[in-house]
């Protein structure tokens, strides 16, 4: 019996429904005590008593990796499709097999990035927090029909993203230089980034955070977007330059934005976003239904026995 660390929040909610499939397959769970994320020191400490790592949004870096491969660490999986935390190469170097779960969330994250364009458009968070004030305010939003819609990422979540936002009536432009075409989407429009981004009245991030697109949303691309410009972030919060948004919200430029992820996670206590009243926030919980966490989290144990 393999004895396995997991780390992922979602698969921890639901870890008593993971138990004996994974016996089945001869590994052992063991889950973590984490809410977010575990530190580099926590998992150097803790991956050498392991055989395998069921990997959330922790930092999977080199020094990690080494640290449990001293140890007894030999395989690992990560939980999800987001791979920007994990150190590939040094994967590779040390002769651990690694894999994620490619596929798995597209229509969950989608129906978020969905919920909150909408929320956006209607100003619904102002009504329920006025409403659980004790007011009653109405405050005047916007329709959807005919609006145009910047989508950045065109895999499995951004194209499910356009298509419920393409059924709403919107206008798409698509942001993605590794999609050719259209995508199989009917009606969508495509751009280089930033080109065009005058022209949407949203822009809603669904692509991999990775060294080219560090803060792609900046003070410069913000100053080209169209005034009242809403914006949503189901994808990496390294993706938005956080201290340019916090401007551009205060100025009135940007009317109002949507994320369920940050540059720092949890959200900080400190951080002046907290401040930003015309703001929806989650948790970094875009993809975790019931269903999807049982398909990605069987998935996840299936190759993880399998390298085994």
């Amino acid at each position: 019996m393999k004895d396995v660390l997991v780390t992922c929040p979602p698969m921890l909610g639901q870890i008593d429904l993971f138990m004996e499939p994974a016996a089945e397959k001869g590994l052992r769970l063991h889950p973590a005590k984490v809410t977010q994320v575990m530190t580099e020191a926590e998992l150097m400490d803790l991956l050498p008593g392991f055989d395998g790592w069921i990997i959330g949004d922790d930092p999977a870096t080199r020094q990690v990796f080494s640290a449990g491969r001293v140890g007894r660490l030999r395989a690992a999986v990560k939980w999800g499709i987001g791979v920007d935390n994990v150190d590939f190469d040094a994967c590779k170097d040390l002769g651990i097999p690694i894999i994620n779960t490619p596929q798995m969330f597209g229509a969950e994250v989608a129906d978020v990035a969905t919920g909150l364009v909408i929320g956006l458009a209607r100003e619904l968070f102002l009504i329920d927090r006025g409403v659980r004030a004790g007011g009653w305010p109405k405050p005047a939003g916007i329709s959807l029909a005919g609006r145009t819609v910047g989508v950045i990422g065109l895999g499995d979540i951004g194209r499910n993203t356009v298509t419920r936002l393409q059924a709403l009536g919107l206008k798409a432009i698509a942001y993605d230089p590794g999609v050719t075409g259209d995508a199989g989407l009917d009606g969508l429009t495509r751009a280089a980034w930033p080109d065009r981004v005058e022209e949407c009245d949203f822009l809603v991030f669904t692509c991999a955070l990775n060294k080219h697109n560090f803060h792609m949303l900046n003070a410069d691309v913000l100053a080209r977007c169209m005034p009242g410009v809403r914006i949503v972030n189901v994808a990496r919060g390294p993706l938005i330059d956080e201290a340019a948004l916090i401007a551009a919200l205060q100025s009135g430029h940007v009317h109002s934005a949507a994320l369920d992820v940050f540059e720092i996670e949890p959200l900080p206590m400190d951080s002046p976003l907290r401040s930003m009243e015309r703001c929806i926030f989650g948790s970094h919980n875009g993809s975790n239904t019931v269903d999807a966490v049982i398909r990605a989290s069987h998935t996840a144990i299936e190759r993880l026995s399998g390298f085994f």
